[in-house]
């Protein structure tokens, strides 16, 4: 299987989300204060939306791989990573500090966005020779 480690890391990424918003919904709600639980649920709000995105973008790989495809997910990997996991970490822990980290994270994501721009623009559509012509 190509990818098999992004398949299974977002898959992880996945379970992860879906984990860390029931234990936001139920074990922390009462226990943050409320901007920290709204921290708290937007971390996993991100993590969902990019968990969404690798997997279409994985799914096109398998189809059609392109340049610029890889670069895309890992800038998203590792800004869900960063922009995410500082915000769980900074609910968690009240360590402010860690509010620095995220917006790294999310200029990572913002990267892997316009990376998927540029991956899309330089694609040729389907059934289109390298020259132009079909």
């Amino acid at each position: 299987m190509q990818d098999r480690g992004w398949w299974l890391g977002t898959a992880l990424s996945g379970a992860l989300m879906v984990i860390a918003g029931a234990f936001g919904a139920h074990a922390l709600e009462s226990q943050l204060a409320p901007r920290l639980a709204a921290a708290f649920e937007t971390g996993v709000r991100y993590q969902a939306w990019h968990t969404l995105a690798l997997l279409a973008l994985l799914a096109w790989r398998a189809s059609r791989p392109q340049a610029g495809q890889r670069l895309a997910m890992g800038l998203w990997a590792a800004g869900m990573a960063l922009f995410s996991g500082s915000l769980y970490a900074m609910a968690l822990t009240s360590l402010g500090g860690l509010g620095m980290v995220t917006p790294v994270g999310g200029v990572l994501m913002i990267g892997g966005w316009l990376a998927l721009a540029v991956a899309v623009l330089r694609a040729r559509p389907t059934g289109q020779s390298p020259s132009g012509s079909a």
